[in-house]
């Protein structure tokens, strides 16, 4: 059986019919914008995480412990810094050792060179190094739980100035600097390396005869 419809019924059953179709429309273009503003959003903060993350980005390079069966040694190697901002290590930790300073060495009264903590930390620039040596900038290890030998592996938490850690692992090894010449004219030979000789170190002014 074939329904008529009169001209007003066809009139308003096309007007609801292209009402359904425009919402239809509409609901499609508000679902892909709010999908480009999050796809925005989400790719502008990932754009964003690589520099939060560089900025403390830190390394160290050909690092080492030097061997010892007394209390006290220190840490060498090369910190590199890769970002476009300077980065200054204020502290550092061992598991290893109950206290750990950041040394450098000075030439003190009479041409003697003395070891002492090094202030405001180890400021490595820009896309620069920055050497921890011996006879000069070093991370001393001191009060070490036990023995450290050859071939042992030390960990050495870094503190930087911007309050985030970096983890360097050190080898344990035997000094091998015999007869080389540094700052002052030391002869910086394997004996000369022990630091177990407390009579020669104030650490209450923290100004050290450099036995390293």
């Amino acid at each position: 059986m074939k329904l008529n419809q009169t001209p007003t019924l066809r009139a308003r059953t096309a007007l609801v019919g292209g009402a359904a179709a425009l919402a239809l429309v509409l609901s499609a273009c508000g679902s892909d914008s709010s999908d480009d503003a999050t796809g925005s959003s989400s790719a502008d903060a990932s754009a964003g995480a690589p520099d939060a993350a560089d900025a403390a980005a830190l390394s160290v390079t050909d690092p080492w412990v030097k061997a010892t069966d007394d209390d006290m040694t220190a840490m060498f190697g090369t910190i590199v810094n890769d970002t476009d901002a300077d980065i200054t290590v204020v502290g550092a930790t061992s598991d290893v050792a109950g206290t750990v300073e950041l040394h450098e060495v000075v030439a003190g009264d009479g041409g003697a060179m003395l070891m002492q903590p090094k202030e405001g930390g180890f400021t490595v620039p820009a896309g620069g190094t920055h050497a921890l040596e011996a006879g000069g900038d070093h991370v001393m290890l001191m009060d070490l739980t036990g023995p450290l030998e050859a071939g042992q592996d030390v960990t050495v938490t870094l503190e930087l100035a911007d309050g985030s850690t970096q983890d360097v692992t050190a080898v344990v090894k035997p000094f091998t600097g015999a007869d080389e010449e540094y700052a002052g004219g030391m002869d910086m030979d394997h004996e000369d390396m022990d630091h177990g000789d407390h009579e020669d170190m104030d650490h209450g002014d923290h100004d050290h005869s450099e036995d390293q």
